[in-house]
């Protein structure tokens, strides 16, 4: 009988790990992230391109924000708000206007659920 317990206490111990990696699918590499931006707008290869060198462009500068900031998450969020703003406003320069409106929905729904992904470089992006 312990050794049943034991089996179902390590299935379902598991089972939990395994699923809660695969609820956060992301990435923080900018070419994959564009990738995935590409799916969600239909981007062209050339507007993917360009995406992919803002999200490296806006990661770099998030580190060197990181740095200064000595990872104190109050500083880093201070620094990181005009970045952010920057990184959407470059975004959307390469985008369509049916792209752009799209690509609110997708910033503003990653913003309520907690996440910031589509408008920076550096964090993990979510699937839907």
């Amino acid at each position: 009988m312990k050794k049943i317990l034991l089996i179902c206490g390590l299935f379902i111990s598991l089972t939990t790990a395994g699923l809660a990696q695969a609820n956060h699918p992301g990435t923080t590499d900018p070419t994959e992230k564009a990738k995935k931006l590409q799916k969600e707008l239909k981007l062209t290869d050339k507007q993917t391109v360009k995406v992919a060198s803002i999200y490296e462009e806006s990661a770099q500068k998030f580190e060197k924000i990181k740095a200064k900031d000595q990872g104190n998450t109050n500083k880093m969020l201070v620094s990181i708000g005009p970045l952010r703003t920057a990184t959407i406003k470059k975004i959307k320069a390469v985008l369509t206007p049916t792209q752009a409106v799209k690509y609110d929905k997708l910033v503003k729904s990653t913003k309520n659920t907690g996440g910031n992904g589509w408008s920076d470089g550096w964090s993990a992006t979510t699937e839907n």
